[in-house]
């Protein structure tokens, strides 16, 4: 059985579009009003944006971190110790 990548599922706009679609699938099966159901969409693509954008900055982070430590490893290194 295979873990489900909770931050990988988060920061998908398709997941975030699925959320979208069922509740307000749901929501027009019981009858809500229009009004009703364009509120419960706008907080359910607001929360998804936020998550994209975490994990995002997150993503660019950790890179950002990766290539500094590489920059600081290649420059501990000197040629002229090695000839």
């Amino acid at each position: 059985m295979t873990k489900i990548n909770w931050k990988q599922k988060l920061s998908s706009r398709k997941f975030w579009a699925l959320i979208s679609a069922l509740v307000l699938s749901i929501l027009v099966f019981f009858n809500v009003g229009e009004n009703e159901i364009a509120q419960v969409t706008s907080i359910i693509t607001a929360f998804g944006s936020i998550a994209v954008y975490i994990f995002a900055e997150a993503s660019v982070d950790k890179a950002r971190v990766n290539t500094n430590e590489i920059e600081e490893a290649n420059n501990g290194y000197n040629e002229t110790e090695y000839n």
